[in-house]
């Protein structure tokens, strides 16, 4: 952004079809170590009626030469600026031939043609592309590429791009080129190129129609043997989508890139995925239970991208959840049969109100398909990914499994290779079922979270239940006034012994079976009632949690507990203990705010020993429900926020239960201690969240056992995840065993990036009281490097945005570290710099004394000369009157 000149948001009720169409592009790629040459040739026509001049995005590039069908443009026919070119008259149907010069080891943005680790990549998502060449760089612009790459042989044997290879040679000065062709029409933000030394490991699958597909995972020489959980994710990721919903890949070789410097966790270029090294590399010794199921995910989620996303795109940015929303719904349904249903909607639904749900009620807050943007970058939301995957859920839960089977169905017919909209999703969703969704469109339309109050009665004499719910929704950024949506309430009824009870309504012909029934909440305020109630039941509310919505019913603590015990809903089962815990944590907060002692509640004690003590058959689900809620969660729950204080109540709270339950928690750690080799087995992976649960509560007592049981941890243990969980406990408290650990740990892990970001992150997140001072520390250390992401993101994200304590710090001292990190990172890097800006945005929430500091941060930064679009829209809009 230029100093003195605000940027102009670019708006969804602006949209107007491309002037002209691209039907092909021909790509020569020259990489040098100085510079890049790249040649360009697009067969262009024109779809607007009358002639307009031809507008090309462009930034940073340097235009060697401009022709059109063969004739070199005099300077007087174009101009250029810094966001692009434009040609004042063209042709109906005509060729234009470009020529740009490149210096990809200078583009620290990693955003269009770059170098990582000495090797050539690219990302062009969302607007990447234009940092390439010269060209119309929006998603409803879909083209036929092929791609030529020529480089010295020795330095890049591998050259890699979209498509299929279909030939190859050398130049007459002994570089090698090699030709790639990828049949299917593409928005110009799913090319791709790399080009460097790497090695690769190779499978094969064979699709249900027969056809033989090559799989290929490349990665610098001395990972190659971290690759074998991403290629068995990615053959358990295609049989799924052919299973689940009969697609099929469509080209003749799939290929993996793992690249240490990414902006984002991953990229689904048609036949060529970039990712970030963290998502495909894995070993026992080096990756955690938590990095196996991220990669599982991850993998899963590119390559579901092929159809939605890639095969059928998004018309515009606007519509960017028509991708995203969707394909996070059928990565969350994919890891959730590869591994634990309820555990992984327990953890879906966790994120979701740690992220998502701050973002509905922020300056920030934006709908499913946004109004308006300044920076794209920026909407690479919770809300976009998160929510839009509730919202296709909701389709889900409403329509039934088949009924969504024939909305897929029906959406791949109509626009395999077209760019579409959320309309146009609803449209194939509601046509294939003849369904009436009444307003459930508002869902992508309007912002916020809204509230569900839930309020009962039972007539004996009659035997009917009535549940009366009423929804609302709280004003958001430029939408005060919100209309009702279409909510399913998936709920059960039970009786004294926890059994289910019949779901029949009133007026319905025949009995209705136990279990879950979706009531469909569409007006501000719907009444159901129950018929043949044998008893008063226990209502069993949002089931799997069936919407995304804060819901709000009277429950007792022993009702809440019997929940706990009794729901055949697991998810809802956890649910109760987290409900449970909210309300004693809130409970104490006020008591610590009114000078009151604090005591620990008996009622908690006793959720937690029941928990401990008898289980629910998948260790995995106990561990999650001994999780308390966290510190963010809680503020949620406050207002002002005073994250001092909330510290400390959870603290007391974790060192309470540990200290009641004390030979309980030793008891199943040592139950659950590993014997064998290592396992991704999800029982496995249960068994040691749940020992390393017990040992984290273990430490809260300052024990001295429990430190030895952690250097025991760190000098024997089967696997990374063992290693990290003991080395985190060690980092968080004040003993002569932490210092001796963490230098340990590095001296041996120093080599491997993703292991050193393990370790900054731990400190970074530590509960000390010195935590600021050593991250400061940390950042003179020889592994940190600034223009790393992973690294980045480790150390100062890892602090801003995951240790509200020690951030939030009322000095006011980690919101000036942060404002110096955002100002040196937005110059060479303003979408990390931006993610990191957001820690600040929410500053209305808290108490006085922090809030004005935060409000005097985000000024700091919107008055920075030469701010980039991307800070300077989270700056904006924090501090917007209406936000």
């Amino acid at each position: 952004m230029k100093d003195n000149q605000q940027p102009q948001p670019i708006r969804l009720e602006d949209y107007t079809p491309p002037p002209y169409r691209v039907d092909s592009v021909d790509l020569r790629f020259e990489l040098g170590e100085d510079a890049t040459r790249v040649q360009a040739r697009l067969a262009m026509v024109r779809s607007a009626p009358e002639p307009v001049p031809l507008r090309l995005d462009g930034r940073e590039l340097e235009l060697v030469s401009l022709q059109i069908d063969g004739q070199v443009l005099e300077h007087s026919a174009y101009s250029v600026d810094d966001e692009g070119l434009t040609i004042a008259s063209v042709p109906e149907h005509f060729v234009v031939e470009i020529e740009t010069r490149l210096r990809p080891q200078d583009n620290t943005s990693l955003e269009g043609l770059y170098k990582s680790s000495g090797n050539f990549c690219t990302q062009c998502e969302a607007q990447g592309f234009r940092k390439i060449t010269y060209f119309p760089d929006r998603p409803d612009i879909m083209a036929r590429y092929a791609t030529t790459i020529v480089a010295d042989p020795q330095r890049y044997p591998v050259m890699l791009s979209n498509g299929n290879p279909v030939e190859e040679g050398h130049t007459d000065d002994g570089r090698r080129w090699v030709r790639w062709e990828d049949p299917f029409p593409k928005p110009c933000y799913l090319f791709a190129l790399v080009a460097g030394d790497l090695r690769y490991i190779e499978d094969t699958h064979v699709t249900a129609s027969g056809r033989r597909v090559a799989l290929r995972i490349y990665v610098e020489p001395e990972n190659i043997d971290k690759c074998d959980h991403a290629m068995e994710s990615l053959k358990k990721a295609m049989a799924w989508d052919e299973r689940v919903f009969g697609l099929e890949y469509d080209l003749d070789i799939y290929m993996i890139v793992a690249v240490n410097d990414f902006n984002m966790g991953a990229m689904e270029n048609k036949g060529l995925n970039i990712f970030n090294s963290k998502y495909v590399l894995a070993r026992p010794d080096t990756a955690t239970d938590d990095d196996y199921d991220g990669i599982l995910g991850v993998i899963g989620h590119e390559y579901f991208h092929n159809w939605t996303g890639n095969r059928v795109t998004c018309r515009d940015w606007f519509q960017l959840s028509l991708k995203e929303g969707l394909t996070v719904f059928r990565d969350q349904e994919f890891s959730a049969d590869m591994t634990s249903r309820a555990v992984k909607r327990i953890q879906d639904v966790r994120m979701l109100r740690a992220r998502q749900f701050p973002e509905d009620d922020g300056p920030m807050a934006h709908p499913v398909r946004p109004d308006a943007y300044v920076e794209i970058n920026n909407f690479y939301t919770a809300t976009v990914y998160e929510k839009g995957a509730e919202v296709v859920r909701m389709y889900q839960t409403l329509l039934g499994r088949e009924g969504f089977r024939r909305g897929m169905d029906l959406y791949f017919q109509r626009h395999d290779g077209q760019a579409v909209t959320t309309d146009d999703f609803y449209a194939a969703m509601a046509d294939a079922n003849d369904a009436d969704l009444g307003e459930f469109k508002r869902w992508y339309s309007q912002a916020g979270t809204p509230r569900v109050q839930v309020e009962s009665d039972y007539d004996r004499d009659r035997q009917v239940y009535t549940l009366r719910m009423r929804q609302s929704c709280p004003p958001t950024p430029g939408q005060h006034d919100k209309q009702p949506l279409l909510i399913p309430v998936a709920v059960g009824l039970l009786d004294q012994q926890g059994r289910p009870l019949p779901l029949q309504l009133e007026g319905e012909g025949q009995p209705v079976g136990s279990g879950t029934r979706v009531l469909r909440l569409g007006g501000a305020e719907e009444e159901y009632r129950f018929v043949n109630v044998p008893e008063a039941p226990l209502p069993s509310l949002l089931r799997g949690f069936s919407a995304p919505v804060r819901l709000e019913y009277p429950y007792s603590d022993e009702e809440l507990g019997f929940l706990m015990a009794h729901d055949s809903d697991l998810f809802n089962r956890w649910e109760a203990g987290q409900q449970l815990s909210t309300r004693v944590a809130l409970a104490l907060l006020r008591d610590l705010q009114a000078g009151e002692p604090l005591a620990l509640s008996a009622a908690l004690v006793e959720a937690y020993r029941r928990l401990l003590g008898n289980g629910v058959g998948d260790k995995a689900l106990v561990a999650e429900a001994l999780v308390l809620p966290s510190e963010e969660y809680l503020a949620e729950q406050v207002s002002p926020v005073d994250p001092a204080a909330i510290h400390r109540v959870r603290e007391f709270l974790r060192a309470g239960l540990a200290s009641a339950l004390r030979q309980t928690f030793w008891e199943c750690y040592r139950a659950n201690r590993e014997t064998g080799p290592y396992s991704t087995d999800p029982a496995a992976m249960g068994r040691r969240r749940l020992k390393n649960i017990c040992l984290g509560y273990l430490m809260e007592l300052d024990d001295a056992e429990a430190r030895r049981a952690c250097v025991e941890e760190l000098d024997s243990a089967h696997s990374m995840t063992d290693v990290i969980a003991a080395l985190n406990v060690l980092a968080n408290c004040e003993c002569e065993e932490r210092e001796p650990a963490l230098e340990g740990f590095y001296r041996k892990w120093r080599h491997d990036p993703l292991v050193v970001d393990k370790w900054f992150a731990l400190q970074a997140r530590s509960k000390r009281a010195d935590t600021l001072a050593r991250v400061k520390v940390l950042m003179r250390h020889e592994a940190f490097e600034i223009r790393n992401p992973n690294r980045v993101r480790a150390l100062v994200g890892a602090f801003s945005h995951g240790n509200p304590a020690r951030f939030h710090d009322p000095s006011g001292a980690g919101y000036e570290f942060l404002v110096d990190m955002v100002l040196r990172l937005d110059g060479m890097n303003p979408m990390v710099a931006a993610r990191l800006l957001g820690a600040l945005s929410r500053w209305r929430r808290f108490e006085p004394g922090r809030s004005a500091k935060m409000r005097q941060a985000l000024a700091t930064v919107r008055a920075h000369q030469g701010l980039s679009k991307d800070c300077y829209e989270i700056a904006d809009k924090s501090l917007a009157e209406d936000a």
